[in-house]
């Protein structure tokens, strides 16, 4: 079974499928087309298989050129229909793992991918995980599912996890030049999955074992979370003391050696940060473990958002106004610059919580023209970006776009509260 698949890959006649085309899985595709392998993209949405079919992209930083050139390679295919697995040497799960209302793991997504191609599996594949999970998650979740079959892992298919370490829209670093990471219980499994994607990223780093690969992931995410929680309260602690944040950290930076900046915000957002250390901190508790500082940094994370409000209630009280009824512009809706991505973002939570206060809250986003629905604020969707104008009593920076850095502020002639350190004109309430 190696032998065979290894050869495969050298003739390249080896067949990837990807399920999940979403800002993981569509660039993962286009890379091995675009290396002369033929790959099969998977999705239960139909607009979304509908839209690549027709050579469209629905992601912004994923241009729709790059989509109709795979198209007209033949090399690229797009289905709903989950019995083209069989056509597959290789099954790349690419499928969002979001916390349920009880911030405990959701795996619904991995859960119901591994049954619908657990009866389309066939001897010979190499079945890998790219959905940043808890440690263990490949083997105590989706082999069972996957042996359903009736085939056995290692016997007649490969398991392995890869994490994917995307970010969108960074101009420094594509799927090709991220190295990635590579493990699977077995020796074989290992060598057929390192090889996989060999064929498209500049290097690849095998370790041990699935459950050292998930938690490599796991802990890339941590420690940003931890460093970012570290400079969010270091934000409201040196704020107390008349001292900018960003000055120092800019000053800081200048050390060559010791030091690596980290910069505060609103709150975490995104598919990862947000969401990842919790993944942990509940396998932890299975072998009777608490993750105190990673806890405690996550608590410091999700209190930005009422931290902000409070300074949006400072901006609005220096001009002699309250909350509530106060008309709030927000700019940035999603949860980074320049993407149009507003998962997790920061912006629903400011959102929400300055409207229970009597604000009445519009956005602005160049990315984001129409709020889509979403599982944890679905009573947003349908909500459109209104254009930036002197209707507002504040004004709310809550994403750093490019689009906002040039714009005199002073023009507004209304508070300004910038939690992003980008405005540089107007009266300032930093946040």
């Amino acid at each position: 079974m190696k032998e065979q698949l290894l050869k495969k890959l050298d003739n390249k006649s080896f067949v990837v499928g990807v399920v999940g085309l979403g800002y993981v899985g569509l660039p993962l595709l286009h890379c091995f087309v675009e290396k002369g392998f033929n790959a099969v993209g998977f999705d239960i949405d139909a607009a979304k298989v509908d839209s690549l079919k027709a050579g469209k992209s629905y992601i912004k930083h994923i241009a729709s050129e790059r989509v109709q050139k795979a198209v007209k390679s033949g090399r690229a295919a797009f289905t709903t229909n989950f019995s083209d697995i069989p056509k597959c040497d290789a099954i790349l799960i690419c499928v969002p793992t979001p916390l349920n209302k009880n911030r405990e793991p959701d795996m619904f997504f991995i859960v119901s991918t591994c049954e619908a191609i657990a009866p389309h599996i066939r001897k010979g594949q190499l079945i890998v995980l790219e959905s940043t999970t808890y440690p263990g998650t490949t083997e105590e979740v989706m082999v069972p599912i996957l042996e359903k079959s009736g085939l056995k892992v290692e016997k007649d298919f490969y398991v392995a996890f890869s994490p994917e370490r995307e970010d969108p829209n960074n101009p420094n670093y594509t799927t090709e030049t991220i190295p990635k990471v590579v493990g699977s219980p077995s020796a074989d499994g290992l060598e057929v999955a390192n090889k996989v994607y060999q064929q498209i990223v500049v290097r690849t780093v095998p370790v041990s074992s699935a459950r050292a690969a998930e938690s490599t992931k796991l802990v890339e995410n941590i420690f940003r979370a931890v460093n970012i929680a570290l400079v969010n309260e270091l934000k409201m602690t040196f704020m107390k003391m008349g001292i900018d944040i960003w000055e120092v950290i800019d000053a800081a930076k200048t050390k060559p050696f010791g030091f690596m900046p980290f910069y505060p915000g609103p709150g975490l957002g995104g598919h990862c940060i947000p969401i990842d250390p919790f993944y942990l901190t509940w396998k932890a508790r299975e072998f009777g473990m608490t993750t105190k500082f990673i806890e405690l940094a996550g608590e410091i994370n999700t209190a930005m958002p009422d931290y902000v409000v409070a300074r949006v209630m400072d901006a609005l009280n220096e001009a002699g106004k309250p909350l509530k009824g106060a008309k709030v512009l927000m700019l940035g809706l999603a949860y980074k610059a320049n993407v149009d991505d507003d998962r997790e973002s920061p912006s629903y939570h400011l959102m929400e919580k300055l409207e229970e206060k009597g604000a009445q809250v519009s956005y602005n986003d160049p990315y984001v023209p129409e709020i889509k629905m979403t599982r944890e604020f679905p009573k947003y969707a349908g909500r459109k970006s209104v254009p930036i104008t002197n209707n507002y009593d504040v004004i709310l920076v809550a994403t750093a776009h490019d689009e906002y850095k040039p714009l005199d502020f002073s023009q507004f002639n209304v508070p300004i509260v910038d939690t992003r350190n980008i405005v540089k004109s107007g009266k300032v309430f930093k946040a």
